[in-house]
């Protein structure tokens, strides 16, 4: 049994991209929730802006998201003039109704850095191993890792 390779000619981005494929759809599809998330902050009151997020658009339906349940009461209120502006919008014209959905943001937790200390007297002697290495790359990574070494006498104790 042999397999045999098929060779295809590389194709520019472009028509990748912009094509009728699947990207082309899904590039499509991102510019148009971008398009709907843009007009929203715009309409929106300056104090929801960054807590509204466009969540999808399918089957005539484009889902809202927000942080928080407050930001979600001013949204149903907002409902009825949102989806007028966007059915102004030849692209939202079949637009439904929207769906409003509350997802909170958690913030990143940040990574805990480790503190890492080089006694005074290890730091002597990559420095001293540094002075008799002949490669300068090798010597001068040596020479800089030394430098972390403690300089004072209660460091030294690391």
């Amino acid at each position: 049994m042999s397999i045999k390779v098929k060779r295809f000619r590389a194709q520019p981005v472009t028509r990748l991209l912009g094509g009728r494929g699947e990207l082309g759809g899904l590039m499509r599809m991102a510019s148009l929730l971008e398009q709907a998330q843009t007009t929203l902050r715009e309409a929106l009151p300056e104090e929801m802006r960054e807590h509204l997020y466009v969540g999808g658009y399918r089957d005539g339906r484009l889902t809202l998201i927000t942080d928080r349940a407050a930001w979600l009461t001013r949204l149903r209120y907002e409902q009825p003039r949102l989806l007028a502006l966007l059915r102004g919008l030849p692209e939202f014209a079949a637009l439904q109704r929207l769906n409003l959905k509350v997802r909170p943001v958690r913030p990143p937790k940040p990574v805990p850095r480790q503190e890492r200390h080089l006694p005074a007297q290890a730091a002597a002697e990559l420095a001293s191993c540094a002075s008799e290495i002949d490669d300068p790359r090798l010597r001068g990574a040596l020479e800089r890792l030394a430098a972390h070494g403690a300089t004072t006498p209660d460091d030294a104790g690391d």
